[in-house]
C-alpha cells in the first residue's frame, strides 16, 4: 500500500502508530504496577481464606465477563473506524444497552439465587447485594478501557486508565489496612465501579451526545452477527484460560486456589503489552482489511508482535529463574507454593506474544476460532483435572498452556490457507526467536552468578542482582544483534512524527 493511498484512508504511519503503542505500553505498565500492589497489601492484612474468597470473585468476575459480553464492545474496532456522527454515536449506545443487559444476567449468576452456584462461590453470596451489583456495574464499565483506543484518543485513556488505577489501589488497600476485613474491602470496589460508570457515561455525553439513535434493530443484528461468533470464541477462550483455575478452586483449599491464583499474575502483565501494541494497531489494521490490502495488515501485525515480544520475554525468563524469590518478596513465604505453578504457566505466557485474533478478528473468522477454542477447551479441563490429580498444584496449569500452543498451530494454518501467505512468512520468526534466545540466555547467567556467589543472600538482594544482570545482558545481545538499533529509528522518527 502506497504512502499516498495511507495518507487518503487516515492510517497512522508505523513510526506514529509505534508512538501511541509505546505511550499506551508505558500508561498500562503504570496501571499494571498499580493493580499489581492491592493483593501484596491484602495478603497482609487478610487471612488465607478471606484473600481466597477475594481472589475467587476476581475469577468469577473474569468468567462472567469472558461469557456474557459476548465481544460487542470489541466489535467497535470494526464499526467505528468505519462510520461516521450519529452512525458512531448507535453502535456506542447499542454497546451500552447490551451490556447493561449482559449485567443483569452475571449479576444473577454469581447472587445467591442461582442455584448452580459453585459451592466455593457460597461465601461470596453472603455479602448480599453488595456482590451482584458491582459485577453488573462492572460489566458496563469495561467499555471504558476500550473506547478511547478504538477512537484513538490514546492521552485520554492513558490519563483515565493511570487515575482509575490509582484511586482503586489506595482505596482498596486502605479498607484492607483499616478493617482488615473482607466485606469493607467489597464496599469500596463497589464505590470505584460506579466511580468508574459515571467517568464513561460523562465521556460519551462529552464525544457524543447521551442522545438518539439509541438502538437500530438492522444495525444491531448487524453488530451482533459480527461479534457473536467472535464472541462465542472469546467465551470459550477466556473458559479455557480460567478453567485450571476453576479446576484448583474445586480440588483444592481456598487457601491453596490463593497461591494458585498468584502463579497467575504475569497473565495479566502479558496481556497488558499485548493490549498496548494491538489495540494501538488495530483500527489501522481494520482500515486495511477493508481497503484489500491483506500483506499490508500481515506486515503491520508482525511489528506488533516482535514489539510485544522484545519486552515481554525477558520478563518472563527472569521471572523463571527467580519464582521463589519473587513470590517471597511479594507475596510473603506463606504463597511460596505458587512458584512451580507459576513456571508452567510462564512457558504458555511466552506463546501468548504473537496475536492471530486481531488478525483473524478484522477478516471475520469468529466462527472458525469458536470451533477451535471449543475443542481446546474440552482438552484444557481434561488435562488440568487428570494433571492436578497426578502432579498436585502445578498440574493444574497444564491444560491451559497446552492449549495455548494447540490453538496457535490450528490458527496459523487456517490463516495461511485463507491469505494465501505461508505460515513462515506470518510472522518474523526469526526476529521472535532470537529474543527468546537471548532472554533464555541472559536469565541463564543471571541465575548461575546469583546461585554461586548469592546463596546466602536474601530473596530481595538475590532478586535485585538478578535482574539487574538479566537487563543488562540482553540489552547487550539485543543492541549487537541490531535490534535495539531498530528501536532506536522508531522512536526518534515517532518525536519527530505528528
Amino acid at each position: 500500500m502506497s504512502a499516498e493511498l495511507e495518507a487518503r484512508m487516515g492510517v497512522p504511519t508505523a513510526h506514529r502508530l509505534g508512538r501511541r503503542a509505546l505511550s499506551l505500553g508505558a500508561t498500562n505498565a503504570i496501571d499494571y504496577a498499580l493493580q499489581f500492589l492491592v493483593p501484596v497489601v491484602l495478603v497482609r492484612f487478610l487471612d488465607t481464606a478471606a484473600f481466597g474468597q477475594y481472589r475467587l470473585l476476581g475469577l468469577a468476575v473474569g468468567t462472567v465477563m469472558a461469557v456474557v459480553t459476548m465481544a460487542v464492545p470489541g466489535s467497535l474496532y470494526y464499526f467505528l473506524p468505519r462510520s461516521e456522527g450519529a452512525a458512531k454515536r448507535l453502535y456506542i449506545n447499542q454497546a451500552l444497552v447490551f451490556l447493561a443487559a449482559a449485567g443483569l444476567i452475571a449479576a444473577w449468576a454469581v447472587s445467591s439465587w442461582n442455584p448452580w452456584l459453585p459451592e466455593k462461590m457460597r461465601g461470596l453470596a453472603q455479602h448480599e447485594a453488595i456482590v451482584p451489583v458491582f459485577v453488573l456495574l462492572w460489566v458496563v464499565a469495561s467499555l471504558l478501557d476500550l473506547l478511547p483506543t478504538v477512537e484513538e484518543r490514546v492521552m485520554w485513556q492513558a490519563k483515565a486508565t493511570v487515575g482509575l488505577a490509582a484511586l482503586r489501589a489506595v482505596a482498596l488497600s486502605l479498607a484492607a489496612i483499616l478493617t482488615r476485613e473482607l466485606g469493607p474491602v467489597l464496599l469500596v470496589l463497589l464505590a470505584f465501579v460506579a466511580f468508574k460508570v459515571a467517568l464513561l457515561l460523562g465521556y460519551v455525553a462529552i464525544h457524543h451526545g447521551l442522545r438518539r439513535p439509541i438502538l437500530r434493530w438492522s444495525a444491531f443484528a448487524d453488530q451482533l452477527r459480527y461479534a457473536a461468533p467472535i464472541g462465542a470464541a472469546g467465551a470459550l477462550y477466556g473458559l479455557r484460560s480460567q478453567a485450571d483455575q476453576w479446576v484448583a478452586a474445586a480440588l483444592f483449599s481456598v487457601g491453596t486456589f490463593a497461591s494458585f491464583s498468584i502463579a497467575t499474575v504475569l497473565g495479566p502483565l502479558v496481556h497488558l503489552c499485548r493490549q498496548s501494541v494491538f489495540h494501538t494497531f488495530l483500527p489501522s489494521l481494520s482500515r486495511l482489511q477493508a481497503a484489500g490490502d491483506i500483506p499490508g495488515m500481515l506486515k503491520l501485525n508482525t511489528r506488533a508482535g516482535v514489539m510485544v515480544g522484545a519486552v515481554v520475554y525477558p520478563l518472563l525468563a527472569f521471572a523463571f529463574v527467580f519464582a521463589e524469590e519473587i513470590v517471597t518478596i511479594i507475596y510473603t513465604a506463606a504463597y511460596v507454593d505458587a512458584a512451580p505453578v507459576m513456571r508452567v504457566f510462564i512457558v504458555g505466557f511466552a506463546g501468548l506474544v504473537v496475536d492471530l485474533g486481531s488478525t483473524m478478528l478484522v477478516l471475520r473468522q469468529g466462527v472458525f476460532i469458536m470451533r477451535v477454542s471449543l475443542v481446546t477447551l474440552a482438552l484444557s479441563v481434561a488435562l488440568s483435572w487428570f494433571s492436578a490429580h497426578a502432579f498436585g498444584l502445578p498440574g493444574a496449569a497444564v491444560g491451559s498452556v497446552t492449549a495455548i500452543y494447540v490453538d496457535y498451530v490450528v490458527i496459523l494454518r487456517r490463516l495461511a490457507l485463507f491469505t494465501g501467505v505461508p505460515v513462515r512468512q506470518l510472522q518474523d520468526w526469526r526476529a521472535l526467536g532470537l529474543l527468546v534466545l537471548f532472554a533464555a540466555f541472559a536469565a541463564a547467567i543471571a541465575w548461575s552468578i546469583v546461585d554461586r556467589y548469592f546463596a546466602a543472600s536474601g530473596p530481595l538482594s538475590r532478586v535485585i542482582v538478578g535482574g539487574t544482570l538479566v537487563a543488562a545482558v540482553y540489552a547487550a545481545m539485543a543492541a549487537l544483534a541490531g535490534i535495539g538499533r531498530g528501536w532506536l529509528a522508531v522512536v526518534r522518527n515517532s518525536e519527530r512524527g505528528s
